[in-house]
């Protein structure tokens, strides 16, 4: 075998594999440097090995004794460092000990629990947002830096500082390797939820750059999804986020034309949506609304998603429920994001001049000053009501404030039609 390929395979392994024995590792070896290293290592291993005597049957399980059996002589050489310590007495200096369990029964515990606790650790409420999602798609999606840093479009030095500082925060405030007790999980959970559903966005709707998506997030994102939904079953709010996510994501195949730039909703060839995606959506939406979930935010968001869903035609969309579940959720948890998404339902179950109204102290809020959906919403109402040089004026505002090439090119043809 070539070393291309091998090196092909050993990065499909990477990303396939290293998270969970990045999770079982740190779990015993309490120290999350250590355990990533002790997984590159293996990798590295492999590499050599594998060079030279060919790739295994089952080259999984090839990485994983070899990590576990590295974690092993790691937890020996500890407790020999420990033994020494307590045989010298205080005045000898050593190392930090960490208590070692028994080898044989180390690293035999359910990898999903170790996953879990891993998703817990790197979204902790101590790191930044920007750190939290830095370190989920390193340790938890197998990222590289620099994929991390071309999916955010910042230098790769930039990503690299968020990890070390993220990893310094957690062992500073001695983060425990678990998930969280009972009274604290609302808090940590919520910040989970956040980091995976700020991952999921970035990919469904890019920030910057030329892709109007980057379906590697969306997937990353739907499988951490996965994982929170099957060990934390009783959880509404996680089967409302997975359910809002695969709602989201059958869309995908339509949502880029052969030019590459973003078709809207209303333009989309609904028959390329996946139906098979949409029914797991459904299903998650029932699960989080039988566990009592009806005024979540994730719950109330894939509900309106899944009344895109259920259209056959843009023409049946049932916007008047649409509009209905905008309200219940500005009730519910205020933002005026939420508010803006309700003028836009309005303005489809109604009309122009109500939706009119309610935009008009959102044209005035300092938060949506800088953001270009604001202006495009702002656009789009002025060019149903005959506006037409207004509504180019607001469309290439919203075109100068998007760092989306694709939006960037839809709101200019947009601006340049009205303003003919």
């Amino acid at each position: 075998m070539d070393a291309a390929a091998l090196h092909d395979i050993l990065g499909t392994l990477w990303r396939m594999e290293s998270p969970g024995l990045i999770a079982r590792l740190a779990r015993q070896l309490r120290d999350l440097d250590q355990a990533e290293d002790l997984v590159q290592d293996a990798w590295i291993a492999a590499l050599e090995h594998w060079s030279a005597h060919g790739v295994p049957d089952n080259p999984a399980a090839w990485l994983t004794t070899t990590a576990r059996n590295r974690a092993i002589d790691a937890i020996r050489q500890q407790r020999r460092i420990r033994e020494k310590h307590e045989h010298w007495g205080p005045e000898e200096t050593a190392p930090q000990a960490m208590t070692a369990p028994d080898d044989n029964q180390a690293l035999e515990d359910d990898i999903g629990d170790d996953l879990l606790r891993l998703v817990f650790v790197a979204c902790h409420p101590a790191l930044s947002a920007d750190a939290r999602v830095a370190l989920t798609l390193k340790l938890l999606c197998g990222l590289s830096t620099p994929e991390i840093a071309r999916a955010f479009l910042v230098p790769e030095a930039t990503i690299a500082q968020r990890i070390v500082r993220a990893k310094r925060t957690l062992a500073r405030e001695q983060v425990p390797f678990e998930v969280p007790r009972r009274d604290a999980l609302p808090e940590r959970l919520e910040s989970v939820l956040e980091v995976v559903y700020l991952v999921f966005n970035e990919g469904y709707a890019a920030s910057a750059g030329d892709a109007w998506m980057r379906t590697g997030l969306c997937e990353e994102a739907l499988r951490l999804g996965r994982i929170l939904a099957h060990r934390m079953a009783d959880e509404a709010a996680v089967h409302g986020l997975l359910a809002l996510m695969e709602l989201q994501a059958s869309r995908s195949a339509a949502r880029v034309g052969a030019d590459g730039n973003p078709v809207l909703l209303d333009a989309q060839d609904r028959r390329r949506w996946d139906h098979g995606q949409i029914a797991r959506g459904q299903a998650a939406l029932q699960r989080a609304l039988a566990l009592g979930g009806a005024r979540d935010s994730y719950v109330l968001q894939a509900a309106i998603a899944e009344c895109h869903a259920r259209a056959r035609r843009a023409e049946d969309t049932d916007w008047p429920r649409i509009a209905a579940l905008y309200t219940a959720l500005a009730r519910a948890h205020p933002s005026p994001v939420v508010e803006l998404n309700r003028v836009v339902a309005v303005s489809r179950s109604q009309d122009a001049d109500a939706a009119w109204v309610l935009l008009q102290p959102l044209l005035g809020e300092p938060k949506l000053q800088q953001y270009a959906p604001l202006h495009a919403v702002h656009g789009d109402l002025l060019q149903r009501l005959g506006r037409a040089r207004e509504a180019g004026e607001a469309f290439s505002r919203a075109a100068e404030l998007t760092a989306n090439a694709g939006e960037k090119a839809v709101l200019s043809a947009r601006a340049e039609a009205a303003l003919r």
